[in-house]
């Protein structure tokens, strides 16, 4: 079997949003983004360590009635040092929370257009 050309790395994930603005600055917020870059008027490439994010209004992807896809599981994972810090934050912030801290290790929140993520510790 031939060697495959494409690296077992991760170098980007695609969060779909609504409003590339309002999600820029939620997302700036919550987790602390300082500087990113703006293309095509439908992305936001954000500053991050480790892998990279960018959030897309998918104009290519959405339905024959204009719907955004969602994330409806949380295939995103960021990290924290203090999962229960963490979940206060995202509390005092009125982030939807879907669970409780889970084995004093992850959580699962959604972001304003619904798309399922994870907060889970490093340590």
């Amino acid at each position: 079997m031939n060697k495959s050309p494409i690296k077992n790395k991760v170098n980007l994930v695609f969060i779909p949003v609504s409003d590339i603005e309002k999600s820029k600055e939620w997302y700036s917020r919550m987790l602390g983004i300082e500087d990113g870059e703006s293309h095509f008027d439908h992305l936001f490439v954000a500053d991050m360590d480790g892998a990279g994010m960018i959030l897309d209004t998918m104009p290519m992807w959405r339905d024959e009635n204009g719907k955004l896809p969602r994330l409806n599981a949380p295939v995103v994972q960021f990290g924290t040092e203090d999962i229960d810090r963490s979940y206060q934050f995202m509390k005092e912030n009125g982030v939807e929370l879907v669970t409780e801290v889970q084995h004093n290790k992850f959580f699962v929140f959604k972001d304003p257009d619904g798309n399922m993520l994870m907060v889970c510790e490093d340590h």
